[in-house]
């Protein structure tokens, strides 16, 4: 670049930039270098994210994305209509780590803090769609009175307070009880009560629930659980099978001489713990 004229002032003119030798002539002008972008391969890799979770362009908010995922549940087997139309409403996006967002459609489970995780569509989908298969939801066409064990962060309470008439969800570690609070402010679909406590009681005021659903595992299932269903419900949970070597889907239906019980297919979640911390 020439030095400007003397007695010249800044700013400059177009004239004396990029090689030009006086005013008005300009030179040939120099190829400009490219300039230095050290965060460029990691603007690119979160470019590529979003465009393998929203393609096309589209946001993760868009109901496109949504759609997806729904048919993929459906593919694998999901034909609950309720179940998948609520799949297609909830962002599960918002309720996941920001940093984790481009994931939340995939089918997979997901970290959410202390220890716990978000478990996958697939396996939420079959576990919902295991309670509408009850004699109660049957003959309503809904879930009625659900108790959730196991808030989290708030994802499966939002999916429930589309397919029942009321949910009481339980989460025995405070941070989560407040994170799940803060995802579903605003939430004003349905009724749901979140609650800090042992989940292992159940929630006797509450009591008798249509159906229960748990989000953990233990070696026994609380006797306080199958107590506070209703007859003609149904009790969904993880639990530990010996005979099986890990955990398998708990099913268990009231009826009106005792309750029935079931054990499909093998699942994998964190462990049923008691106490509230």
């Amino acid at each position: 670049m020439s030095r400007p004229p003397r007695g010249a002032r800044f700013p400059l003119g177009l004239d004396h930039l990029h090689g030009s030798t006086a005013p008005g002539r300009p030179t040939e002008r120099a190829e400009p270098r490219d300039l230095l972008r050290p965060q460029r391969p990691l603007a690119q890799a979160a470019r590529d994210a979003l465009r393998q979770a929203a393609p096309a362009g589209l946001g993760l908010d868009s109901a496109a994305v949504r759609s997806r995922m729904v048919e993929r549940l459906r593919a694998d087997g999901i034909a609950c209509e309720p179940v998948l139309q609520a799949f297609g409403r909830v962002e599960r996006h918002r309720f996941v780590d920001t940093a984790l967002a481009t994931q939340a459609y995939e089918d997979t489970s997901l970290p959410i803090g202390h220890g716990q995780t978000i478990s996958k569509p697939s396996v939420v989908a079959r576990m919902l769609s295991l309670l509408f298969e009850s004699e109660r939801a049957r003959a309503a066409g809904t879930l009625g009175r659900v108790l959730e064990i196991g808030t989290g962060c708030g994802y499966q309470a939002a999916l429930l307070s589309l397919l029942a008439g009321g949910v009481l969800s339980i989460e025995r570690l405070r941070p989560l009880h407040d994170k799940a609070r803060h995802n579903l402010h605003g939430w004003r679909q349905g009724d749901v009560r979140l609650v800090h406590g042992d989940g292992r009681l159940g929630h006797a005021p509450w009591a008798p629930f249509d159906h229960i659903v748990a989000a953990a595992g233990g070696d026994a299932l609380p006797p306080a659980w199958p107590d506070q269903l209703a007859v003609g419900g149904r009790l969904v949970a993880p639990m530990q099978d010996a005979r099986a070597g890990g955990q398998v889907l708990l099913v268990v239906d009231r009826t009106a001489d005792g309750w029935r019980e079931q054990r499909l297919g093998a699942v994998h979640f964190v462990p049923l713990k008691s106490g509230r911390e």
